[in-house]
């Protein structure tokens, strides 16, 4: 990207709380990317709860290399003297350059001096007393701040991951100009205005869009420490199912299209009970996803369910995690289709959607007519172990809640490479994704429930 810039589009869809700031990821076209800048006013009673919940998906997010993730307290004051002299040299460079390059980082300086630019024409526009010395000592601030703070975002700069960064309540002009320079970079910013909001000539320039959570209140807002959550694990044995079994690099292709299969219509299930060997027949529309690192080697394998005609494919957030590109294998096509379009993402509800080039044929999600009970017959399709599409059958044997998410305890066995794997109702509806396992006993396996599927593939299928 050395030397061009990124074009963002301003993205204000299913932002509403902090949990869907956290699975929030803006598609990217081309050169184009979409991104979130999000105020959340004032506070409610869950707040510091749903905060660190935020904080632990976003953190759990980042080993992954596809997001990056940074809340701070407040921004850096300039004060050192060596500090003013450097960033002052940075802006002398950035007008010698006629404003086209800006700052040391050889990759980002294009987009840098674009970004400043822009952003200080808004704050000389705001500005009646503005003038080339406020602009300058703004600017060298811009600098600076980019340097301490940006650069902890963007030091593996890639617009094709996930970035998020969250500061609260930021008031003033200079503060708030910077948060939206981040975004000219691909980065979601959320401003947590527990306190105040923006003033009414900022709100009236309509940078940011804003949702509400309760009143402003002065409230302690913790310090985000990354270790705390590093250290924690989940369920001391509950093991994800991603399977270690590769596949023949050789086989993997991107088909550009499937006209044969363009008319396919939303699986319907017959509205009765089916037979085991009629449920069976519904793994053509469960997928094989093998993860490939940034060499293109294989590094796992796991399982997808067809949820939207136009490509789209469920699978687990822990699935998709840490691969570079997935191929995604279709029962009864030899074909295999290679993807790098992971559409929207959330570690909490570990749930993600990728997509392929391909016309799909869906499975139908249960829409809860009618209350799942301890006993009742599923059958469960996957992919464990790399072998494609298995085939098994066992009872909800119970329901819990891990790390916050509420989840069904069933009995069809499975085993690593199950995750994101399709769990079906006797009416071959999916009432749940297959997603850990608990090793210590035998066809001890859990599923993300068909609520939290619902809410996260809207808009889908």
């Amino acid at each position: 990207m050395k030397g061009q810039n990124l074009n963002v589009r301003y993205n204000i869809k299913m932002i509403s709380s902090l949990d869907a700031f956290v699975g929030a990821k803006g598609n990217k076209n081309g050169s184009e990317k979409e991104v979130y800048f999000i105020r959340a006013l004032g506070t409610n009673t869950t707040y510091l709860k749903d905060l660190e919940n935020m904080d632990r998906a976003l953190c759990e997010c980042v080993p992954t290399a596809q997001c990056s993730y940074i809340r701070i307290e407040g921004l850096p004051q300039l004060a050192a003297v060596e500090d003013v002299a450097c960033y002052t040299k940075w802006y002398e460079d950035w007008i010698a350059s006629g404003r086209k390059r800006a700052g040391i980082y050889p990759e980002l300086e294009s987009i840098l001096a674009t970004a400043c630019d822009k952003v200080a024409a808004f704050f000389c526009s705001m500005n009646s007393q503005s003038n080339a010395s406020i602009e300058k000592n703004f600017v060298v601030k811009l600098l600076f701040w980019f340097d301490k703070v940006g650069m902890k975002l963007l030091s593996e700069w890639n617009p094709q991951h996930s970035m998020k960064f969250v500061i609260p309540n930021v008031s003033k002009k200079q503060e708030y100009l910077f948060c939206y320079l981040l975004t000219m970079f691909g980065v979601d910013v959320l401003l947590l205005q527990t306190e105040t909001d923006i003033e009414e000539e900022l709100e009236k320039r309509n940078l940011s869009a804003k949702f509400v959570l309760g009143g402003f209140q002065k409230i302690s807002i913790p310090k985000y420490s990354p270790e705390i959550y590093k250290e924690e694990k989940a369920v001391s044995n509950v093991t994800r199912q991603r399977s270690p079994v590769t596949l023949d690099m050789n086989t993997v292709r991107k088909r550009p299209s499937a006209r044969k299969t363009q008319n396919m219509q939303t699986r319907e299930t017959k509205g009765h009970e089916m037979e085991f060997e009629e449920l069976a027949q519904l793994a053509s529309s469960i997928v094989m996803i093998t993860i490939h690192d940034h060499r293109g080697e294989a590094i796992g394998s796991g399982s997808g369910i067809m949820i939207g005609r136009d490509g789209y494919i469920l699978t687990n957030n822990h699935v998709a995690a840490g691969g570079k590109f997935y191929s995604v294998r279709i029962e009864d096509d030899d074909l295999i289709y290679k993807t790098d379009e992971v559409i929207k993402y959330n570690p909490v509800l570990d749930l993600a959607v990728i997509r392929i080039d391909r016309r799909l044929n869906p499975l139908s999600v249960y829409r809860g007519e009618k209350r799942l009970v301890r006993g009742q017959k599923v059958v469960a399709i996957g992919s464990p172990l790399g072998l494609f599409n298995s085939v098994s059958d066992g009872i909800i044997s119970g329901f819990r809640r891990i790390d916050d998410v509420d989840m069904i305890q069933f009995t069809a066995p499975t085993s690593h490479g199950s995750s994101g794997g399709a769990v079906l109702n006797m009416m071959g509806e999916v009432i749940g994704i297959s997603t850990a396992g608990i090793d210590n006993g035998q066809n001890l396996n859990l599923a993300v429930g068909y609520e939290n599927i619902w809410g996260f593939i809207k808009g889908f299928t």
